[in-house]
């Protein structure tokens, strides 16, 4: 028996609360009561019992009343109901039956099968509470493991793999809604010479502080991704090029003023990006077309000296 069980007590006639109460008390239980349906219904919400001891002959709201309304709030419907009542013909135990209750005791009760009843009653309630927590942590559990299937260990940006469905999926709203979608592909300059001076480490502490400018300056409904080795991604919903075009300019600026470690020995001094852009649908109207478009312009900004943005061919 858990010592810290909660029940409640409903009942209209006060010698009969206080009967439950002493019978239940010294067996260790919380026991809390309600005088009449309405105080039920508040009690249930106010100390979320482990289990109710319901009256069924009370007034203004009788107890297959209070006990349909437990079992159909979804906060309280696995919470056991017991039935205490005069009652005994089989229709009443139907009725109790079709309002939800989990037992019945017919008055004048016995003591041991009080007692009996209740401890089944919450060892069952006990089960069940396990048995939820189980199912949170595998759904917790479920979570984390997809959030990892999609994202990059080191930047904690997100992966390849759900860049790709991503964008696919959004090429797909896009093509029904007539919206623009804008790629942007990042690559940094001269990172191999970084990382070979500076060692993989130092290299590892770029593409950090890289991925955290990339997150920290688009919008919430945009996505950032880590293409692959030095290179990143940004899914721009809903913008067309000019847009576009800014935000890639905002990122190699602050990129190109950042300050990273040991990026003096580089060339020019500074560590930088060369980037870019393509947009749906004047640039490509599938992802390979799309991604290809701005992946050749990444490309040409490479080739016409680097730190630059192409946004057109």
């Amino acid at each position: 028996m858990l010592k810290s069980n909660t029940i409640l007590v409903v009942d209209d006639v006060p010698v009969n609360i206080q009967l439950l109460v002493t019978y239940l008390s010294a067996e260790g239980y919380n026991v809390v009561s309600a005088k009449d349906g309405h105080d039920a219904m508040k009690a249930v919400k106010e100390h979320q019992p482990d289990l109710v001891l319901l009256d069924v002959m009370m007034p203004k709201m009788n107890g297959f009343e209070v006990c349909e309304a437990i079992k159909s709030d979804d906060a309280t419907k696995f919470i056991p109901v017991i039935l205490v009542t005069a009652l005994n013909e089989p229709e009443d135990k139907v009725k109790g039956m079709e309002a939800g209750a989990d037992d019945f005791l017919t008055k004048p009760f016995n003591k041991l099968e009080l007692l009996v009843r209740v401890r089944s009653l919450l060892r069952i309630k006990h089960l069940h509470d396990e048995l939820q927590e189980k199912v949170i942590e595998l759904l917790r559990t479920k979570e984390e493991l997809r959030h990892l299937s999609i994202t990059d260990g080191l930047t904690g940006l997100y992966n390849y793999r759900h860049f790709k469905e991503h964008l696919l999926q959004e090429l797909n709203r896009a093509q029904r809604h007539k919206l623009n979608i804008s790629v942007v592909m990042i690559d940094i300059d001269h990172f191999k010479q970084y990382n070979d001076k500076n060692g993989h480490p130092a290299g590892d502490l770029v593409l950090k502080e890289i991925a955290y400018l990339l997150k920290a300056n688009i919008r919430n409904i945009d996505l950032a991704a880590r293409y692959g080795g030095e290179e990143f991604s940004l899914i721009l919903i809903e913008t067309d090029k000019s847009p576009a075009g800014i935000v890639a300019e905002k990122i190699r600026k602050l990129v190109e003023g950042h300050g990273f470690a040991c990026e003096s020995a580089q060339l020019d001094s500074k560590l930088t990006i060369s980037t870019g852009v393509a947009t749906f649908p004047e640039d490509g109207e599938d992802f390979d077309t799309l991604v290809s478009q701005a992946d050749q312009r990444l490309y040409r900004a490479k080739e016409a000296g680097r730190n630059l943005i192409f946004v057109d061919s």
